[in-house]
């Protein structure tokens, strides 16, 4: 089974090579990328930071301040998360979709073969 998924895959490669098709990631998936690990770095660790400085306070009205910015610092990172995830869906679904195109192709013309006969 693994050397039919081998020949596949080779297979498709050569396709796509002769079809000369940009198949690389695009500069906008590799920015939401960085920027998505950014934004999950920075929100997680300055969360924890806000946090632990709330520990040293007394006043509730500036716990509850320092709680309420820690919940937005984890918004961040969870923002981060998205953009991450959005940049890595984006290069799955852009091969995704070229082997589907590619695919589509080729029963097309093993249909048009099939009909000029």
């Amino acid at each position: 089974m693994t050397t039919l998924a081998d020949e596949r895959r080779a297979q498709f490669k050569t396709d796509v090579a002769e079809l000369k098709l940009k198949t690389g990631q695009s500069r906008g998936d590799g920015a939401a990328r960085i920027a998505g690990l950014i934004l999950m770095i920075v929100g997680a660790v300055a969360a924890f930071v806000v946090y632990i400085s709330s520990l040293t306070l007394n006043d509730l009205r500036d716990i509850t301040s320092y709680q309420i910015l820690a919940t937005a610092f984890l918004a961040v990172t969870v923002i981060g998360a998205a953009l991450y995830l959005a940049g890595a869906v984006a290069k799955v679904l852009r091969l995704w979709l070229l082997r589907q195109l590619h695919e589509g192709q080729a029963q097309a013309d093993q249909i048009a073969a099939a009909l000029s006969k």
